[in-house]
C-alpha cells in the first residue's frame, strides 16, 4: 500500500512541477495569466494531470494482474533479474539468446558472442497486444518500445546471467511516464524461459544416463549370454566324444574325463569372479587340448610361447579356447595328417597380441560352420573394450590360418621403494 501512495505522490509531484514550469513558460509567453487563454492553460493542465494519474492507476492495476502483489520491485519500470545457470558460459549463452528471441514482440535481436551480451527490443502492447492503454499518454506519444539487455558472466562450470527490463527512453522519463508493468512481464518471462530451457536440459542429461546405465546392462546381459552360448558348446561336445569312448576304449575315456574335470574346475569359478586372465584361459585350453589328443593323437602337436609377465593380462573368458576350438574344428581335424597349433603372445608398447596360428586347411578347406563362435567373440571384444581391442583372421604361411586379439595393455606395475636402511643406535 505504501509503494502504490508513493508511486502516485511521485507522479503527481513530477507533473505539478512540470505543470507549473510549463505555467511560467505560458505566463511568458501571454504576459500573465490573466490575458489571452488562461483557461486554456488551465484546462490543459488539468487534463494532463488527470491523464498522469489515470496512467499511474492502470500501472498498479496491470502490475497487481501480473504479480499478484504491490511493492518497489514489482512497481519499478525498471527490472533486473540475476540467476546461476549450471552450464559453461557458451551453451548459457545460446541458451540465453534463444530465450530472448523467442520474447513476444522482440525485435532487432543483437548477440556479441565474445562479449557474451544479448540485446534487443521489444514493442510494448497490453494483454490485448494493442499499443499502451490511452490513459498512458507519454507512453503512446514516446516510449513505444522496451529494451533488454542479457549479459552471461562465466564461471567454474555454471554461469551467472544478469537480465536487464527497462524503457527505451531516458531515466527522467521515469517520473512522468510508467510501463504499466511490461519490463516486469518481460524480465519474468525470461526467467521462466531460461528456467524451463535448465529443466530440459537436466531432464535429457537424466534420461541420457538412464540409457547409458540400461545399454551398460544390457551389455552385461548379452555378455553372459554369449559366454553361456560358448561354454556348452564345449561341455556337449566333449561329452559326446567321451561317450564313444566309453563304449570302444574305456581307459581313454576315463583320461578324458578326469580332463574334463580339470577343465570343469579351472571354469565354473569365473562365472562368478571377476574377469580372467591368459593365464588362467591357457589353463583351461591346456586341459582341453589334452582332451583333444586323446583323441587326435599324433595328429594333434601344440606349441605355446607365452612369456610369463603377460600371464596376468585380462582376457574374457573362454575368448582363447574359442580361437583355439576354431583351429583345431576347421583347420586340424579335418585334415587327414593333422598338424600343429601354435599359442603366442608378445608385447608391443600399450597392447598385447594374442595369436593363435595352425597349419590346417585353412580358408581353402570345406567348412560346416555357421560362424557363430568367431560371431560371439567379435561382440564380447567390443562390448567389453570397444574400439580398444580388434580382432583379425588372416591366412598362415605355408598353410592354416592365423586369429590374432590385439587388446589394450595394462598399465606395468610401479616397483615398491626399497626400505631405507636403519641406522644402529649409537651409545654414548
Amino acid at each position: 500500500m505504501f509503494s502504490s501512495l508513493f508511486l502516485l505522490a511521485r507522479i503527481f509531484l513530477a507533473w505539478s512541477a512540470a505543470l507549473v514550469l510549463a505555467g511560467f513558460v505560458w505566463s511568458g509567453l501571454f504576459y500573465g495569466m490573466n490575458r489571452g487563454p488562461g483557461w486554456l492553460f488551465g484546462l490543459l493542465a488539468m487534463l494532463a494531470m488527470v491523464t498522469a494519474l489515470l496512467g499511474a492507476l492502470t500501472h498498479l492495476r496491470r502490475v497487481w494482474l501480473i504479480a499478484g502483489r504491490l511493492d518497489g520491485a514489482t512497481l519499478s519500470s525498471r527490472q533486473q533479474r540475476r540467476i546461476e545457470v549450471p552450464l559453461d558460459a557458451d551453451e548459457a549463452f545460446a541458451m540465453v539468446a534463444a530465450a530472448v528471441r523467442e520474447l513476444p514482440r522482440s525485435e532487432e535481436v543483437e548477440e556479441g558472442r565474445d562479449s557474451l551480451q544479448v540485446r534487443a527490443k521489444v514493442r510494448r502492447a497490453d494483454a490485448g497486444g494493442r499499443k499502451p492503454s490511452r490513459w498512458n499518454l507519454l507512453a503512446r506519444l514516446a516510449v513505444e518500445r522496451n529494451q533488454v539487455l542479457a549479459t552471461v558472466a562465466p564461471g567454474d562450470g555454471t554461469s551467472s546471467v544478469t537480465l536487464l527490463c527497462e524503457p527505451d527512453a531516458p531515466h527522467w522519463v521515469d517520473l512522468f511516464a510508467l510501463d504499466e508493468g511490461s519490463n516486469y512481464e518481460n524480465a519474468e518471462a525470461l526467467m521462466r524461459a531460461i528456467a524451463r530451457r535448465v529443466a530440459e536440459r537436466r531432464r535429457d542429461e537424466r534420461d541420457a544416463a538412464h540409457r547409458k546405465d540400461t545399454d551398460s546392462a544390457l551389455a552385461i546381459a548379452r555378455l553372459n549370454l554369449l559366454q553361456a552360448q560358448v561354454e556348452p558348446h564345449f561341455l556337449y561336445n566333449t561329452l559326446a566324444n567321451a561317450q564313444v569312448l566309453a563304449r570302444t576304449d574305456p581307459p581313454r575315456a576315463e583320461q578324458m574325463l578326469g580332463h574334463l574335470i580339470q577343465y570343469l574346475r579351472r571354469s565354473l569359478p569365473r562365472e562368478q569372479d571377476g574377469p580372467s586372465t591368459l593365464g588362467e584361459e591357457l589353463e583351461r585350453v591346456g586341459a582341453y587340448l589334452e582332451i583333444l589328443k586323446i583323441r587326435m593323437g599324433s595328429r594333434l602337436a601344440v606349441q605355446v610361447h607365452v612369456p610369463e609377465e603377460l600371464k596376468s593380462v585380462p582376457l574374457p573368458s573362454m575368448m582363447l579356447q574359442t580361437l583355439v576350438e576354431n583351429a583345431i574344428k576347421h583347420g586340424l581335424e579335418p585334415k587327414p595328417g593333422g598338424g600343429s597349433i601354435w599359442i603366442l603372445a608378445r608385447r608391443m608398447d600399450d597392447q598385447v597380441t594374442v595369436t593363435v596360428a595352425d597349419d590346417g586347411l585353412g580358408f581353402g578347406g570345406n567348412s560346416s560352420g555357421t560362424g557363430i563362435g568367431l560371431k560371439n567373440l567379435r561382440e564380447r571384444l567390443r562390448l567389453t573394450y570397444g574400439e580398444r581391442a580388434s580382432f583379425a583372421l588372416v591366412s598362415n604361411f605355408p598353410s592354416g590360418a592365423a586369429a590374432t586379439l590385439t587388446l589394450p595393455a595394462p598399465a606395468p606395475a610401479v616397483p615398491a621403494p626399497p626400505p631405507l636402511p636403519q641406522e644402529e643406535p649409537r651409545h654414548v
